[in-house]
């Protein structure tokens, strides 16, 4: 997951709201959303390759996302990242608890940021650099930076998901378009992360189109205050092409 909008006690329904997408390579192999079969507890996407998530839901309405930290110059050996969503959702552990003891060993991992959320509040921890913080009500966002970074596309992210909020409409039509936005924002408004100018453009919307790498999967994740909702996933192939759909209901 390489952006994300999240609504944590702001929207008159939902406790949590979570929006994002992922971005990766196509070839890499992954397992439409589903429930996994050797953890059944656990609903999400999952990489084939390291057998992790990037977003998902687990027992009890715990969610768990995931996003690396673009910097060229920092090692990216380690275990996967994909490992801290599925850990998570696999057990039992509070957040507070489970980020607290994946605090001692974060920097045995590639950068990342990571949000855990049960029923009684959401926490943020991440590696590069470290962090760790309980995350206020309102709406937050993420992409390859520190949190809340002020990078455009998370930005206009965040105020479409703030909109949604704000609104009495039940359809998701203004999430999903706000997750396939290719707007590219102008030359200074872009971060400098050291990959050059012309990645900077290519990787600034919030949906990527490319032959080799972009956006694989849309996902929009609802949890009320009751602990139900559903996980929404729409897929993509190279150049955007639209691959399906699925949702599972929460329960």
């Amino acid at each position: 997951m390489c952006l994300l909008a999240l609504s944590w006690l702001h929207h008159p329904r939902w406790r949590l709201v979570m929006v994002g997408n992922r971005d990766e390579f196509h070839a890499r192999p992954t397992a439409a959303l589903s429930r996994w079969a050797d953890a059944p507890q656990v609903m999400g996407g999952r990489d084939l390759r390291s057998g992790g998530g990037w977003a998902g839901v687990g027992a009890g309405a715990r969610m768990a996302v995931v996003t690396n930290v673009r910097d060229p110059l920092a090692s990216q050996a380690g275990p996967s990242r994909g490992a801290l969503v599925a850990d998570y959702l696999r057990g039992s552990a509070a957040a507070a608890v489970h980020a607290d003891r994946l605090s001692r060993i974060a920097t045995t991992y590639a950068p990342f940021n990571l949000l855990l959320a049960d029923a009684q509040a959401v926490h943020f921890l991440g590696n590069h650099p470290p962090g760790q913080q309980q995350l206020a009500s309102g709406i937050h966002g993420l992409s390859n930076g520190a949190p809340d970074a002020p990078w455009p596309k998370t930005r206009r992210l965040m105020d479409a998901l703030g909109a949604w909020t704000d609104s009495d409409t039940s359809s998701l039509e203004p999430l999903w378009t706000a997750l396939a936005d290719e707007h590219r924002p102008a030359d200074a408004e872009l971060p400098d992360t050291g990959i050059g100018l012309e990645r900077e453009r290519w990787l600034s919307p919030a949906f990527i189109r490319g032959d080799d790498y972009g956006t694989r999967a849309s996902t929009i994740i609802l949890i009320d205050h009751d602990g139900r909702g559903a996980i929404h996933e729409r897929r993509f192939g190279p150049q955007g092409v639209a691959l399906g759909q699925d949702q599972l209901g929460i329960q």
